[in-house]
């Protein structure tokens, strides 16, 4: 191994499987040997049979689809309404100047700590949940893309105005084209943070969804189903994050160059 030498895609999947394979091995080795308690630890083999029951016998699937629309929900309009911004915020510093202290003192509040007002507001709906996401969301999403917008080479934006680009041309043709490999990567990472928040938002007034299940296992003590619930979330969010990557790899190829 030396510092930044990339390694091969094969490589890369087999290293990556082999962690999995490790952790794996590691949980059922103090689970199934009897080194932890099922009460508080269940093991591999019957978190799965209970994550098949759930599926095929208790409508966990439909569980599932709300929490997923929920985190794309939010996740979405929070994306719609914070790119403009951002690139507004990082192209002109008047914008900047204006915005950032409000929005560098939202980005630090919990999203958790509004769903006592959410729920006030707009009752233990759909409203609310994704409100909870859009709040974790977006304020990061502005401060990211503001910055990735702002850091683009002065040198650029002087060679385009010494070829006549007016002000409108600078942002459309230097700025964002320059940016967009790396708003497209804060995309990837905030979307991988809304699926943290649709749980919190999911684990009060909920009816359905993952967090609601995982509330319920909890008053029953079962591990098993807990655990399950955990695996489902981190497997939809790899799947997610696995796709943002190969898109951003497909639509920004220059991007990848030296990496």
């Amino acid at each position: 191994m030396r510092p930044l030498q990339p390694v091969s895609p094969g490589a890369r999947i087999a290293l990556g499987v082999s962690f999995f394979i490790l952790f794996f091995a590691v949980w059922a080795f103090f689970t199934l040997g009897g080194y932890v308690s099922k009460t508080f630890l269940a093991d591999p083999l019957t978190m799965l049979r209970s994550g098949y029951d759930l599926l095929v016998n208790q409508g966990f699937i439909k569980d599932i689809g709300m929490t997923v629309w929920r985190v794309l929900g939010g996740f979405a309009v929070a994306a719609l309404l914070a790119v403009p911004l951002g690139v507004m915020m990082g192209a002109y510093k008047p914008v900047e100047a204006f915005f950032e202290p409000f929005v560098s003192f939202a980005r630090y509040l919990p999203a958790s700590a509004f769903i006592p007002l959410l729920i006030l507001w707009a009752g233990i709906g759909e409203t609310q949940k994704l409100s909870v996401i859009f709040i974790g969301s977006f304020f990061q999403l502005v401060l990211m893309i503001a910055v990735s917008v702002g850091n683009t080479r002065r040198d650029l934006v002087e060679a385009a105005y010494t070829l006549g680009a007016a002000d409108r041309g600078i942002v459309v043709r230097v700025l964002l084209p320059s940016a967009a490999p790396e708003i497209a990567e804060t995309l990837r990472m905030v979307l991988g943070w809304a699926w943290t928040y649709v749980i919190v938002a999911e684990l009060i007034g909920a009816s359905s969804g993952i967090g609601h299940m995982i509330t319920d296992s909890q008053a029953l003590l079962a591990t098993d189903q807990i655990i399950f619930g955990i695996i489902v979330i981190g497997v939809f969010g790899l799947v997610t994050d696995l796709a943002f990557k190969a898109l951003n790899r497909k639509l920004f190829p220059w991007a990848q160059l030296g990496r």
